[in-house]
């Protein structure tokens, strides 16, 4: 199974794996979300969407359905 943004808890940390789609906004992107870079969740909105994230120090939100399309391994 794998492990993706959307299926990561409060304030869990993981690095980026790859992301499995090509539709991934360029804003994301130039935010830092590429593959070796670190993600955490800080916080789910009410119905699981959106998702605020921090990535090197940008604080972003992204919708659960774009967050299931980013593989991660979690950092214990």
């Amino acid at each position: 199974m794998k492990t993706t943004i959307a299926s990561l808890k409060q304030g869990q940390r993981a690095l980026i794996k790859e992301i499995t789609s090509d539709i991934i906004p360029l804003k994301l992107l130039e935010m830092g979300c590429l593959p070796g870079n670190e993600v955490q969740l800080l916080q789910t909105a009410p119905f699981q969407c959106p998702i605020y994230l921090n990535i090197n120090g940008s604080h972003l939100a992204i919708r659960k359905e774009i967050a299931a399309q980013i593989e991660v391994q979690i950092i214990q």
